[in-house]
């Protein structure tokens, strides 16, 4: 078996049918330890971390997380456009990461596309939405002769909810939603096994997007697509997912079954997410208690972190103390609630008052409003060089950092200005005296 599989990662096509798990399920792409990193020597930014998850054929694997969390990252190394700087991906059992062979190269741009989040970048403008649908199928040859190829983009736009007619318009003319359906539409062309589907609604209108969305659903349910679905709204998640699997900062931290994932959240990132899921109800929502995750509660100085199962197809990121807390709460089959909601009759304790106002005092400080660094600070602060420093020390003190700044590079400009003319100065009455 074991020289059978490496045979298969060595091959320079792909096999009709990728290994099984334990359970019977095909895996269609595979991640292992993957790291993704941006930059050379101390400026590197290490964007993905020790990611690894599986991928079913036929499922749609959501991966969710904030902005800058590294989800596009994944998406677009799956797509080999970044490469990676330490694991591998493997797509039905064949490493498809790093330098292949040009025909597996070829074939893995035919097998997995993608849908780009905005709609309007994604399209060429000076195109056509006929060619813009007919690129893929010239690059690969996939029709016997124009008629077909007409034939076949003709069904394609009509699948997707568009007119022949359209064809000959440019993307300037469309809407949104109609521009992501021709960037559904060019992807579905070349019929896919596996699409990569970055936010594909994130920049449409509430009303378009249960459109989209089921238009997706559509193509799965006919074609057996696959879909590895980012995101980052997990009210959408949860509806149109099989399995969620939820980054932190570039690390995988949780993968479940969606009502799973929804019923356990287990660890406190996964929480948070949840808690800020807004509630229709207004009255509810104002009086819910935010989660906010905290990274600091985690002590890994000695006892390291895993990536482990705790039952349930349910997998956490976590020490052994962390784990062994994870797993009882699963055993104990309860499900955890992630939102809690205030009595808004109940007095608010002075404490709690006092502890939520530095917290938002801080992501104010962060950056304050009137923290310029304006040019006229560092003007008056080499005109006045002293009044720059007392300036300096007071802007530091109430944390406008960028204003202290450009306080003291005005004040030591003016300092050695000061500086220069005086000995110059002295120099001219020494000369005089002599």
């Amino acid at each position: 078996m074991s020289q059978e599989k490496a045979k298969v990662v060595r091959s320079s096509v792909l096999p009709e049918h990728g290994p099984l798990d334990e359970n019977g399920r095909e895996i269609l792409l595979s991640l292992k330890n993957v790291d993704i990193t941006f930059g050379k020597g101390p400026d590197a930014v290490r964007a993905v971390q020790d990611a690894s998850f599986d991928i079913y054929k036929g499922e749609t694997f959501s991966l969710v997380g904030e902005s800058g969390s590294g989800k596009t990252t994944v998406g677009r190394a799956v797509i080999r456009v970044n490469p990676l700087a330490a694991g591998e991906i493997t797509y039905k059992g064949v490493r498809i990461s790093g330098k292949i062979p040009r025909a597996l190269d070829r074939e893995v741009i035919r097998n997995i596309q993608m849908v780009f989040q905005d709609p309007a970048a994604s399209l060429n403008e000076r195109a056509t939405v006929d060619y813009i649908i007919s690129e893929g199928l010239y690059n690969f040859h996939l029709f016997e002769n124009e008629a077909d190829r007409v034939k076949k983009v003709e069904t394609m736009i009509e699948e997707v909810g568009l007119l022949p007619e359209h064809l000959t318009r440019y993307p300037h003319e469309f809407s949104g939603g109609q521009r992501q359906r021709i960037g559904i539409a060019r992807a579905m062309v070349m019929e896919p096994e596996l699409v990569v589907a970055d936010e594909p609604i994130s920049a449409l209108d509430v009303s378009i997007r249960a459109q989209v969305l089921n238009l997706m659903k559509k193509f799965q349910e006919e074609k057996g697509l696959t879909y590895l679905f980012i995101a980052h709204d997990l009210s959408v998640v949860r509806f149109i997912s099989d399995r969620i699997g939820v980054i932190y900062k570039g690390r995988i931290v949780e993968v479940a079954e969606a009502e799973e994932l929804f019923n356990f959240p287990l660890h406190p990132y996964t929480h948070s997410l949840i808690s800020a899921i807004p509630i229709p109800d207004p009255e509810l929502e104002k009086n819910k208690v935010l989660y906010t995750y905290d990274p600091s509660i985690h002590d890994y100085s000695e006892d390291k972190p895993e990536f482990v199962c705790v039952g349930h197809d349910h997998y956490v990121y976590g020490n052994k103390k962390e784990i062994a807390q994870y797993r009882a709460t699963r055993d104990a089959d309860v499900p955890v609630k992630p939102i809690t909601i205030r009595d808004p009759n109940a007095p608010v304790e002075k404490k709690q008052a006092a502890q939520a106002d530095p917290v938002r005092a801080d992501d104010l400080l962060i950056h304050p409003a009137h923290d310029t660094g304006s040019i006229w600070y560092k003007v008056i602060s080499f005109i006045l060089p002293l009044l720059g420093l007392i300036a300096m020390a007071v802007f530091h003190h109430f944390h406008h950092f960028r204003n202290a700044r450009a306080c003291k590079k005005g004040a030591v400009a003016g300092l050695i200005f000061l500086a220069v003319i005086l000995a110059i100065f002295l120099l001219l009455i020494l000369l005089a005296v002599l």
